[in-house]
């Protein structure tokens, strides 16, 4: 033999190396395809319930949420009613507004007076404990 056919052998070792090589990481990645594709079909078949609990869920306060709405609705047309007859009063009486401008002034006085009797309140209750 001569030193060819040394050269073809060691090329032929040398190729058939690289051959197991490429086939040991094709084994490697068919075995990661599949672990990867047994990953994903449990991730599905766990989500999927999640999923329709949701929905249920979602579904269940959308119903309470309707009727929710519709009351609001119902208050803000009879708060624009009363809204729109208390203006429509006090516009046509003139009296009824004098009275009403004086109850509000009324008002803001007591409540002046009620904190101010607070105050002094306080002011003899700190004055028992020293």
């Amino acid at each position: 033999m001569g030193p060819g056919g040394i050269a073809t052998i060691i090329a032929a070792l040398s190729l058939f190396v690289i051959a197991v090589a490429i086939g040991y990481a094709v084994v490697r990645v068919g075995k990661l395809v599949d672990q990867a594709g047994a990953a994903i079909t449990d991730l599905t078949n766990e989500v999927t319930p999640l999923l329709e609990e949701v929905t249920l869920t979602v579904e269940l306060i959308n119903g309470p949420l309707t009727s929710i709405n519709k009351v609001t609705k119902t208050v803000e047309g009879l708060t624009t009613k009363i809204s729109g007859s208390t203006e429509e009063f006090l516009d046509k009486n003139k009296m009824a507004m004098n009275a009403a401008s004086a109850l509000l002034a009324v008002s803001k006085l007591k409540k002046k007076s009620d904190s101010g009797a607070k105050k002094s309140k306080r002011k003899v209750a700190d004055e028992e404990f020293e």
